[in-house]
């Protein structure tokens, strides 16, 4: 029997069965596997793949949506990874082709590594902003955060909900409500009995993740990022938008060093919706 060609393979969706079929194909490409990771995503949003008929996946990718029962607001790409092998054979044309074409006219976005870039720019996404990873071990320094923040509790979910709408600008609940599961640490700044803002830390792999991170201001994203530190004897990754120069720069004089940039694109609207003034690092990139 002739083995199928890559054009006649199925899209189907993934789901949790999928997830070491998924951190495989992570682990092909010389990712990390982010096993951590890809759980979450498969349980929030929606994977879509590629099987090889000779075991494991051709390709796959993660769709997170975002708005009311009614109506996605925006959907979020992420880990668009075609296997090495079948690489530069059209697939990952394919497979994004089919997530623009079955989102019909909802906004989209992702964010673009160099190599990605072309292709993207190809189906119609514009860059509109630009995101820095950092990874380090965290060394405090300088004046003591004059900000107070406290570990978060149950009772505290609804008030970050309505924080986290109004800044991202869509509502994320399938998303956020599984932080305090996923996170090993879930920690919220408050002023006056109000919360201005919050952050998570999350295993992956050999690190922790600081995000989402949503803040007042820059002095509170610093005191959330120095207590999640002091929480940890990982070292820290976290992608912060490179409009806020103050903090990357504290970041980096506190151990953090610049490991890569990612390009934020759009699909269909001309800017990311919310306030980006307070939005400092996403969950994941893979999640916008």
């Amino acid at each position: 029997m002739s083995t199928p060609s890559l054009a006649a393979l199925p899209i189907r969706r993934l789901t949790l069965r999928d997830l070491t079929a998924c951190a495989d194909l992570s682990e092909d490409r010389g990712w990390p596997r982010e096993e951590h990771k890809w759980g979450l995503l498969l349980a929030a949003g929606k994977g879509l793949g590629i099987d090889d008929p000779e075991g494991g996946l051709v390709a796959a990718c993660v769709v997170t949506e975002y708005g009311s029962w009614e109506r996605t607001d925006l959907g979020a790409i992420g880990m668009v990874l075609v296997a090495g092998r079948h690489a530069r054979r059209g697939v990952g044309r394919r497979l994004m082709r089919h997530v623009v074409s079955t989102m019909g006219t909802t906004p989209l976005t992702l964010h673009a590594t160099p190599n990605g870039l072309p292709l993207y720019e190809e189906l119609g996404f514009k860059v509109t902003g630009r995101a820095e990873m950092l990874r380090g071990r965290f060394t405090p320094g300088g004046p003591e955060p004059r900000v107070l923040t406290r570990t978060a509790t149950a009772e505290d979910l609804p008030s970050v909900l309505r924080l986290d709408e109004e800044v991202f600008g869509v509502d994320r609940t399938p998303l956020i409500t599984r932080l305090p599961a996923f996170a090993d640490q879930l920690r919220v700044a408050e002023e006056d009995g109000r919360i201005i803002g919050y952050a998570a830390a999350w295993p992956n792999m050999d690190t922790h993740v600081v995000g989402p991170l949503i803040a007042r201001d820059t002095e509170t994203a610093q005191a959330l990022i120095t207590y999640l530190a002091a929480g940890t004897d990982r070292p820290l990754r976290t992608d912060i938008d490179m409009r806020h120069e103050e903090l990357l720069t504290w970041a980096r004089a506190r151990g953090l060093a610049s490991v890569a940039f990612n390009a934020v694109m759009t699909y269909g609207i001309t800017d990311l919706p919310g306030d980006w003034t307070r939005r400092f690092a996403p969950l994941t990139v893979a999640a916008g």
